[in-house]
């Protein structure tokens, strides 16, 4: 199917003017996903400021049930922010934060965060470190049991249950963080840079792992990098910015095809495509994306 997508610059202020879309050439991808129109999180609006410093100014947009969406963006342009607001970390100094249409005041079991650094408990087997977030939810111990089985077959860990996290690779530790998280069952699932840390096969096959996770269980995940690839990769839709103190960001749309955990999508000519885009608004946000017509 061919699809023709479009770079939308999204304005975040009232007085603030869209540019008219530029079109880009076809090019052969699947349809992008069907927005559904029930918004899981919501920024409205939303500004933070650590004294006279501004991190965020006016800040909107929406992210769907089941949708991915990439942060990407320089060190310092609020990405780590936004995590932290949704996940109830900070509290905005202007404008509202919402998860499933309730104002967020503060943390709770519906949103999860999965960390660059694994953070797991030494003395603790695998098994013991997916259900802890269970054990202090006060469950029983064969339901701990149970789910800790579960969510470690569900990220390929289910012969290393009885394993301490000294016994593992990188990479299998980044699965207990990703299990842990995933055993407490939350609506949204932030992930701030959980493989950044990685050799590239390990980073790969677990960007490959998460989406074919998100699939089964229809989470809704916000996930942070400095990655081009990982972004695209991964993403429904891609939030590139390279300071959201000013309260614009530019959306990309991403429409790979099925099964989106496929490798060979890394090679397909949209994701070539939108690659070239993105990296050229990084560069030089004020320079056109392409050299070939592409806008």
């Amino acid at each position: 199917m061919a699809a023709q997508r479009h770079l939308q610059l999204v304005p975040r202020s009232d007085d603030a003017q869209q540019p008219a879309a530029v079109d880009a050439p076809e090019v052969t991808a699947s349809a992008p996903r069907t927005r559904s129109g029930r918004a899981i999180l919501k920024f409205d609006r939303v500004g933070f400021a650590y004294g006279s410093r501004t991190i965020l100014d006016n800040v909107s947009f929406e992210v769907e049930q089941g949708e991915i969406v990439s942060l990407l963006g320089p060190s310092g342009c609020g990405k780590t922010t936004i995590l932290n607001l949704i996940a109830g970390f900070l509290m905005p100094t202007g404008g509202f934060c919402l998860a499933g249409g309730r104002e967020i005041v503060g943390p709770g079991p519906d949103r999860g965060v999965v960390f660059q650094s694994a953070a797991l408990f030494d003395w603790m087997t695998v098994a013991e470190n997916i259900a802890f977030s269970l054990r202090c939810a006060h469950k029983g111990r064969r339901e701990r049991d149970a789910i800790a089985k579960e969510m470690g077959a569900l990220v390929g860990l289910g012969d290393r249950l009885d394993a301490y996290p000294y016994e593992l690779s990188g990479g299998m530790r980044q699965r207990v963080g990703l299990a842990r998280v995933l055993a407490a069952k939350p609506t949204v699932m932030l992930m701030d840079e959980p493989f950044s840390a990685l050799d590239v096969q390990t980073r790969e096959a677990l960007q490959e792992e998460l989406l074919r996770i998100q699939q089964h269980t229809g989470a809704t995940i916000v996930f942070i990098t400095h990655s081009i690839d990982e972004a695209i990769f991964l993403g429904h839709r891609v939030f590139l910015a390279s300071s959201l103190a000013t309260g614009t960001f530019e959306e990309f749309t991403v429409a790979l095809p099925q099964p989106r955990d496929d490798p060979e999508n890394r090679l397909h000519p949209e994701f070539i495509r939108l690659r070239e885009i993105i990296y050229r608004r990084m560069r030089n946000p004020g320079a056109p994306a392409s050299r070939t017509g592409a806008p």
